[in-house]
């Protein structure tokens, strides 16, 4: 099979960018000591940090902020590539090499290699099959993203429902297991069942072709500013909040959404 497109791997994307940013920490480990002293291991609360820094630039559409918040994350990959030098573990050469290579086995049509493939089915072709596909899923990552991703890598090996349908069934499912669990006033069961909502919620928003990370933030960020609003307007009408009835701030937060609607 012939590829349509050129491969885009042959060409030269401004060879020398990565480079610099390598160069800029070799410098910074001779000439800085707290550069020196940084390790794979101390540098993790830094990367962290500056990948949910570039996340907050994105989500408030911050394209300022995105450009730096970007350098500073290139910043902390550039250390991790320069520090596996320093140990004899890898090269800039090696960790690139290795992307270029995935890149080609996981977009065979692209490539002239095969024919399109799903991602996690690519995925699963090269596993090791006596290991667990949700194995190499990282301990640390968020409950909401760990599950979209168990659940993509389930459907990767033929585990999924056929469409949003079938998982919005299911939804309805776990929906009433909850509510037996709180008319029977069963507290244990009902934290499993709770769970096996949330789950199956996440299942039902992946299928939409949505991340559940995503709305929820979505959410996260509305109410907060409805909210707000609420609390601007009641100092506006004169009530202390603390003293306002839930029918009083039901109406005004019926106010603010019809607000958002005009």
């Amino acid at each position: 099979m012939t590829s349509d497109t050129d491969d885009p791997l042959a060409h030269d994307f401004g060879a020398g960018t990565l480079d610099r940013a390598l160069e800029i920490v070799r410098f910074l480990r001779i000439h800085c000591s707290w550069d020196k002293d940084q390790t794979h291991e101390s540098l993790i609360p830094h990367l962290l940090e500056e990948a949910h820094e570039v996340t907050d630039a994105i989500r408030t559409a911050n394209t300022n902020a995105l450009e730096g918040e970007l350098g500073d994350l290139l910043l902390n990959i550039a250390f991790q590539i320069v520090i596996g030098e320093e140990r004899n573990t890898f090269t800039s050469n090696s960790v690139v090499e290795r992307l270029e290579n995935k890149m080609r086995r996981r977009h065979p049509h692209l490539f002239g290699l095969g024919e399109k493939e799903e991602w996690e089915a690519l995925k699963a072709k090269e596993r090791d099959h006596n290991v667990s596909v949700l194995a190499s899923l990282p301990l640390n990552l968020d409950p909401v993203h760990r599950a979209h991703r168990i659940q993509e890598r389930a459907s990767g090996m033929g585990f999924d429902w056929p469409g949003a349908d079938g998982a919005w069934e299911k939804v309805g499912e776990e929906l009433a297991e909850v509510g037996e669990a709180l008319s029977a006033d069963d507290n244990f069961n009902l934290e499993d069942e709770l769970g096996d909502l949330l789950f199956s919620v996440v299942n039902l928003v992946r299928l939409t072709g949505s991340h559940s990370s995503t709305l929820l933030e979505q959410a996260n960020q509305k109410f907060t500013r409805r909210f707000q609003r609420l609390e601007k307007l009641c100092v506006e009408r004169g009530f202390l909040f603390e003293e306002v009835t839930l029918e009083e701030l039901n109406a005004i937060w019926e106010d603010i959404k019809r607000e958002e609607r005009d």
